[in-house]
């Protein structure tokens, strides 16, 4: 069973993966928890899952009783619960401070040491008490415990300012960190809450308000000036404006009237839609984009694993290395010295805690990924984000991707005694089963022009070859329509033509009768799409297509590509993306429709033009551009490479300034203070420089 909790009172993100780490550990549970969310993800495989999850609360309480679980429906609560708690701790630091300012200069030894030491408790009670339940639980690696043995090692060796003023820094940093991932938080929040929660459905002349799990495809459901559209649909009354700019990140508004398609989060901005339900609440797109983006929060990057790991050596290294300066050295002058070097230890301490590392990374991607959604752009996970940054070369499907996918009959060519109605008509009931746009405009010429509707009777033997055309019998004659290599296969001679556009060849019993010329509008921003990828040195852009040479070439031409691959079927684009990928490559395909699923899937990163490409498509992408611009795979690579070099600038800096820090403390030039900036410091620069990624 899958259950999803709120962990509250979890401020180091070192402890989360420790906590994660022991959890793990319990048969028959696999948990997984987001630090920058606080949610805890569990999955329990055992035969009583009820007893398994009581064992896992358990655990969590013996791992830092302050620790509490919640369940994650009651956010709301939760985050009014935790900004109170919030308040009083800083209260409580406000009072703790004037007491050490006070203290200190007040003559008697004796009252100072007391009012310093009740101070300190003031302060530091509630790390010491979870540093010493951790201690009782053989986990002693953490950082509370490490802030202990460092401000307690501070006191003995009567240093109370600097014993009070690590643990007071300590907490404002954890006070002011909790701040800034509150706020990253907050905005992926205010993105995961752009679906509208009801809909108004019409029955007869009533009007309801119902919840969207009620409503069904083909309810007639009422969107009034203001509100959200709330489920997919087409609009059979009403003509408006929709804001698009929560799924598009564009503030371009759209006109729409009867007959147009609608997506849910479009918000109507003029008059009243009655809108005909096509996807129920888990299907529409709203529903989609939340999923992927909570998903996508979860997921993973290598640079991730990698500080997991980092953290899991680095703490016990710098430990015994603590140990070492604190005895070694006065070995040789015979103690003299020992406080010294004590006290180089505590410091050394005080700076070896990972958390600016461990939180900074994911907290990094996480931004990002909310950065990447309100431009329109979809990412399914950090892993991705990471991919995305490494893409040298990218291939770019056609239809629908860097042409519009509205097409229309240019020209009818018909040979013998058939005329150019016969040919439409036997193009149309060939291409009647197909879900390809050239067929569905191929139907909606047919019924504008004969006012005809399809008689499927008149089909029967009905063969699609993919990226060939089909074969069937139409009104009791052998049809053939397809491409030339559909017609050599079956030894039919045709006159090719070069003319621009793809050619629908036509055979009739047997016999060439003609063809029908379909052409294509490239997408305003196409040639920007290319032009915008070698900008930022990504020069190996390839077209494959299954249209015709002669097609293949005149669009690469129009829209700046030199490379183009023709009548590809689906798995000759596969083996053009798995040949570059072989290559050493990280190659990004670009596509749409249903026949680009396999090669977005075998690419390091597959981008879906998710406004009007398939849900298939969708499905086996990794990333998806809402607005169906191809100029956005370049805004999309540009984003990534940012925050991965914000990723390495967080590893590169808090590492380096840490040993730096480390080296100085070692050799007795630096003390508690810069100590205290090697942890906290840090920890706030690498979270402040993580939400940069947030910023267009």
């Amino acid at each position: 069973m899958d259950y999803k909790f709120k962990l509250l009172k979890i401020h180091c993100a070192g402890c989360a993966l420790a906590l994660e780490q022991d959890l793990n550990t319990i048969e028959g549970v696999c948990a997984e928890i987001n630090f920058v969310t606080k949610i805890l993800k569990l999955t329990i495989t055992t035969e009583n899952p009820a007893e398994t999850l009581t064992e896992v609360k358990t655990a969590i309480s013996d791992f830092d009783h302050s620790i509490e679980i919640a369940e994650y429906q009651d956010e709301q609560d939760l985050e009014l619960k935790e900004k109170r708690e919030r308040n009083i701790n800083i209260v409580r630091l406000v009072v703790a401070f004037a007491i050490m300012i006070g203290t200190y200069f007040i003559p008697l030894l004796w009252l100072k040491i007391v009012l310093f030491a009740l101070d300190y408790i003031l302060v530091a009670y509630k790390v010491l008490i979870s540093a010493g339940r951790n201690i009782i639980h053989g986990k002693f690696f953490d950082e509370n415990f490490l802030m202990t043995i460092a401000s307690i090692g501070a006191f003995v060796i009567s240093e109370f300012v600097e014993a009070i003023s690590v643990m007071l820094l300590f907490e404002v940093g954890t006070i002011l960190e909790d701040v800034a991932v509150g706020r990253s938080r907050k905005a992926i929040k205010n993105l995961l809450e752009i679906k509208q929660p009801y809909a108004n459905l019409v029955v007869g002349e009533e009007e309801q308000k119902v919840a969207l799990s009620e409503i069904v495809v083909g309810n007639i459901i009422r969107v009034k000036p203001g509100e959200k559209i709330p489920l997919d649909g087409e609009i059979t009354e009403g003509t408006s404006y929709l804001d698009m700019s929560v799924l598009t990140g564009e503030t371009k508004e759209k006109i729409v009237q009867v007959g147009d398609k609608v997506l849910s989060g479009s918000i109507n901005g003029a008059s009243v839609l009655l809108v005909r339900v096509e996807k129920t609440e888990g299907e529409s797109t709203i529903s989609r984009v939340v999923e992927m983006v909570e998903k996508a929060t979860e997921s993973k990057a290598k640079s991730e694993k990698f500080i997991s790991k980092f953290s899991k050596y680095y703490t016990p290294i710098v430990i015994v290395l603590a140990v070492i300066i604190a005895f070694v050295p006065p070995i040789f002058s015979g103690y003299s010295n020992f406080v010294d070097f004590a006290y180089r230890a505590l410091c050394f301490l005080v700076v070896s805690c990972p958390c600016a590392l461990v939180i900074s990374v994911p907290l990094t991607y996480f931004a990002g990924i909310g950065s990447f959604a309100r431009c329109g752009i979809m990412v399914k996970g950090a892993n991705f984000v990471e991919a995305l940054s490494k893409v040298n070369s990218v291939v770019f499907d056609k239809t629908g991707t860097l042409t519009e996918g509205n097409f229309e009959i240019t020209e009818i060519v018909c040979f013998g005694d058939h005329t150019e109605e016969e040919i439409l008509e036997t193009v149309a009931y060939a291409e009647s089963y197909s879900n390809h746009r050239i067929a569905k405009s191929i139907l909606k010429t047919y019924k504008e022009k004969t006012q005809k509707e399809i008689n499927s009777a008149w089909i029967t033997d009905y063969t699609e070859f993919a990226g060939k055309g089909i074969k069937a019998n139409i009104f009791m004659q052998d049809v053939l329509v397809g491409n030339a290599k559909l017609f050599a296969e079956n030894e039919i001679s045709v006159y090719t033509t070069n003319k621009s556009g793809t050619v629908l060849y036509v055979a009739i019993g047997g016999n060439y009768s003609g063809y029908v010329v379909i052409d294509d509008v490239i997408k305003k921003d196409s040639a920007r799409a290319v032009a915008d990828l070698k900008a930022i040195g990504i020069s190996d852009v390839v077209l494959c297509t299954g249209d015709e040479e002669n097609v293949a070439r005149a669009i690469a031409e129009k829209v700046g590509i030199k490379n183009s691959y023709c009548s590809m079927l689906p798995e000759d684009k596969v083996n053009v993306v798995t040949k570059r990928v072989q290559d050493g490559k990280t190659v990004a395909f670009v596509g749409d429709g249903i026949n680009d699923a396999p090669s977005l899937a075998s690419a390091n990163v597959g981008i879906a033009m998710g406004g009007l490409g398939s849900d298939i498509a969708v499905e086996a992408s990794d990333v998806i551009i809402m607005t169906d611009e191809p100029s956005k795979v370049a805004k999309a690579v540009k984003k990534a490479k940012k925050t991965h070099r914000i990723v390495l600038q967080n590893i590169i800096g808090t590492i380096g300034i840490k040993v730096l820090i480390l080296g100085l403390i070692a050799f007795g030039v630096s003390g508690m203070w810069l100590a205290v900036f090697a942890d906290v410091g840090v920890n706030l620069i690498a979270v402040i420089n993580s939400l940069r990624t947030m910023l267009k």
